[in-house]
């Protein structure tokens, strides 16, 4: 379950299809219920300890996107594109450089997976990408912390699995419908602590795409009954107007990757799932299904053999890798960093008065920059004594620029532009910055590890 709603367009004449993402407000209220939601299930249900429901405002510096978790020894461990280890922790506990050479030296990590470059989520590891996982991975590191605590000598741990039944306690399917866990409980009571709607501007984008003649397709992982809580509060009690399909309970990444007749479509009544679909027919409101029926359905729609899809997605994991791994779909990336670290503008940038009315916020967000784990692109890598450490760029980062076709900081910043406007492209023969936009991510170090 995400708080993730997609969104996806086809394109008539030009055969395009976009997908794209609305989020959550990623504030310090909604971050906390999602910690909290862990955190009292470990506490009231397995017996953890309750300084874990304690959380300052320092904690959440720890938090940054792309870091991995070690699940047998509690190491949280951040890459460089080559696989090898940038930074790590214990716990919370930041490792030395001098710790850090003696555990990983210049060797890729154990885990690193070499021939798709693209770690996943295993029973050996879990690898945080986008923000609603965050939360999580403080809570971990601070049971390490807690753990550790209690027994000094522990080297190993077994905490995951009272992990992933705290998921299944606050987000199991049934969950919305009976009132259980701590998440949907308190959504439901404050939407509007937690939601922000949509900004008019790509409200007006929306409504231009359908005027325009493109087919519009609503795409989220979560279950039929909180998207439309979801839709109702941040797109308005029409929302179902804007599009032609509406898929939930979608199950990325298996969405992309599994066969039909490993996912097939369910018809939904009431919200609730009911029959098994062999194909997809027509336009309407659908539950689980899998790329390939979806495909063959836009076919259909759009008269066209080969309609091209762009998809955009917040997580490399769930969206963009499997898009383009499995079906070689066109991908943007919405990645937020792009306006939480420092702005900064190249010599051979765009002019902004092509680039629409866009502007980076002043202000910083929360979680895209961590003074613990440093740039979410770019980090330092000690060299010999008297020389300058060198610049390396991270594992995340080079996932951007090989799976992405562009990256963007919200839907907000393209909603104003024209609808035919040419975004310049990641690809193997540009710049490794070239696909982001409005602007790339400064090309410095932003913090040194003491």
């Amino acid at each position: 379950v995400t708080g993730i709603l997609m969104i996806a367009i086809v394109d008539l004449i030009g055969m395009c299809l976009l997908n794209f993402i609305f989020n959550l407000s990623f504030s310090f209220p909604y971050l906390q219920l999602i910690y909290n939601s862990f955190a009292q299930y470990l506490v009231k249900e397995k017996g953890y300890d309750k300084e874990l429901l304690t959380v300052t405002p320092e904690d959440w510096d720890f938090c940054c996107k792309g870091l991995a978790l070690d699940l047998e020894d509690g190491t949280f461990i951040k890459l460089a594109d080559n696989g090898t280890v940038l930074r790590a922790s214990r716990g919370t506990k930041m490792m030395t450089p001098e710790a850090l050479a003696e555990a990983y030296g210049k060797k890729e990590w154990k885990h690193f997976v070499s021939d798709t470059g693209v770690p996943c989520h295993s029973g050996k590891y879990y690898f945080y990408d986008n923000y609603f996982d965050l939360p999580g991975a403080l809570l971990c590191a601070r049971v390490v912390d807690s753990l550790t605590k209690q027994n000094s000598d522990q080297k190993t741990f077994d905490f995951w699995k009272d992990i992933v039944a705290g998921i299944q306690h606050n987000f199991k399917m049934s969950a919305f419908k009976e009132n259980s866990g701590l998440y949907f409980p308190e959504i439901k009571r404050d939407p509007g602590k937690y939601l922000h709607s949509c900004p008019e501007s790509v409200r007006k984008w929306l409504r231009q795409l359908k005027n325009a003649g493109k087919i519009l397709l609503l795409i989220t992982s979560s279950h039929s009954d909180y998207c439309r809580l979801l839709c109702e509060y941040i797109l308005g009690n029409d929302f179902e107007d804007l599009f032609d399909i509406v898929i939930t309970n979608a199950l990325k990444p298996g969405f992309f990757s599994h066969s039909p007749s490993q996912r097939p479509f369910r018809t939904l009544k009431n919200d609730e799932e009911q029959e098994v679909l062999l194909s997809l027919n027509k336009p309407g409101w659908y539950s689980q299904g899998n790329a390939v029926h979806l495909y063959e359905l836009l076919k259909k729609m759009t008269g066209k053999p080969e309609p091209k899809v762009v998809y955009f997605g917040d997580s490399m994991h769930s969206d963009v890798f499997p898009a383009r791994h499995y079906r070689n779909w066109e991908t943007v990336l919405i990645l937020e960093e792009l306006q939480g670290e420092e702005a900064w503008k190249p010599e051979e940038s765009e002019p902004l008065e092509k680039r629409g009315k866009y502007e980076v916020p002043k202000t910083k967000l929360l979680n895209t920059f961590s003074k613990k784990w440093g740039s979410f692109f770019i980090d330092s890598v000690s060299q010999r004594e008297n020389s300058e450490d060198s610049l390396v760029y991270t594992w995340s980062s080079k996932r951007i620029n090989t799976y992405s076709t562009i990256a963007i900081p919200s839907i907000e910043a393209i909603a104003e532009l024209p609808l035919d406007y040419k975004f310049t492209r990641f690809s193997s023969n540009s710049s490794k910055t070239a696909g982001y936009y409005p602007l790339p991510p400064p090309p410095k170090k932003l913090t040194v590890l003491s």
